[in-house]
């Protein structure tokens, strides 16, 4: 008979902490760790066993690559042959919310880039992880610490509800402060930069900084397709189990004369109109506020017992591209 293993433990962020996670990420462990964005599940980015222990605990699919996350510019050099284009981009938006995507070096493992000659790397901002990180001395891969597909975690409780049965250590950083995994911007190519996913830090604040225009890329299909360049870019993702209807604008109308057994989520607060059925992501409609409680939101509606989810996108502005590709994303539409 086997053991069952006990819920993952939450640890607060003490020196003592922190040293003990370290130690445990050198010797192999996960550890779900805190970043500005959502909390991510980290291993030893150089180790290939440990990475490779990801991908078990959240049934990610190993065609689609792990963000490689350092404290250093140095550590970059490390593991990744840069370029002009990504070295001004790091020097802005480093710390932050960006993950480039450049062609990678010998020492990253197979595993942590899908196969793939190319690595993703991010430097994070968060007070926890940064410092994390420099006790391990070590770049972790770390993908967002909850069941493959499902809506990322943005507290440690949310991590502890959807991996607590897989992992053993949860650093607790308190709520994340952007809400929206990074953007990620491929570089492989600096004369035809590519914007594989938004995030906060906009599409226009990169053209600004490079110089020149962002080509997307198509969405990309299921678990069969080949490598992907890096994560996000399935057309299904950060899906509650719910199925989510996404809406240009919604009508207050309908949400009036609808059944309770819908949920109407709002991007802002729907004047005279209130219900158990009625939500919203910010009462004011800040985008920033919105970004940082969608996938809380999210997570909320879909433990309530709805028979669907209908919400409604962000109007224009800086954040709205990446709040509007996680809402097509979780409705199973992708990114045209």
């Amino acid at each position: 008979m086997t053991a069952r293993r006990t819920a993952a433990k939450i640890y607060r962020g003490t020196a003592r902490s922190l040293r003990f996670l370290a130690r445990c990420l050198r010797a192999g462990e996960l550890v779900a760790v805190p970043t500005e964005t959502v909390y991510g599940l980290a291993a030893d980015a150089l180790n290939a066993r440990a990475s490779a222990k990801i991908f078990r605990a959240k049934g990610r699919p190993t065609h689609d690559p792990l963000i490689v996350h350092i404290h250093s510019f140095a550590q970059l050099e490390l593991l990744a042959k840069t370029n002009d284009a990504a070295k001004r981009l790091a020097k802005k938006f480093w710390p932050g919310a960006l993950t480039l995507v450049l062609p990678k070096k010998k020492r990253v493992p197979a595993i942590v880039t899908a196969g793939l000659p190319s690595v993703a790397v991010r430097m994070p901002r968060h007070p926890l992880m940064r410092r994390l990180l420099r006790l391990c001395d070590r770049p972790l891969a770390a993908p967002s610490a909850n069941p493959f597909g499902y809506v990322s975690p943005t507290t440690a409780e949310h991590v502890r509800a959807g991996l607590g049965k897989k992992i053993r250590f949860i650093l607790d950083g308190g709520p994340a402060a952007v809400g929206l995994e990074s953007t990620i911007v491929d570089l492989r190519d600096p004369r035809h930069p590519r914007l594989l996913r938004p995030g906060a830090i906009s599409r226009r604040q990169i053209e600004d900084v490079l110089g020149i225009k962002l080509r997307s890329v198509p969405t990309r299909g299921g678990a069969k397709h080949a490598p992907l360049p890096a994560p996000g870019l399935l057309d299904r993702h950060y899906s509650p189990r719910t199925p989510l209807v996404l809406h240009k604008k919604m009508s207050r109308t309908r949400a009036a004369k609808s059944g309770l057994a819908e949920a109407w989520l709002f991007f802002a607060r729907p004047a005279g109109l209130t219900g158990p059925n009625v939500f919203w992501l910010d009462a004011r409609g800040d985008a920033y506020r919105a970004a940082r409680r969608l996938f809380s939101r999210l997570r909320a509606l879909d433990g309530r017992g709805f028979e669907k989810i209908h919400a409604e996108a962000a109007p224009a502005g800086d954040l709205a591209e990446a709040i509007n590709d996680r809402l097509r994303r979780a409705a199973g539409l992708g990114q045209a």
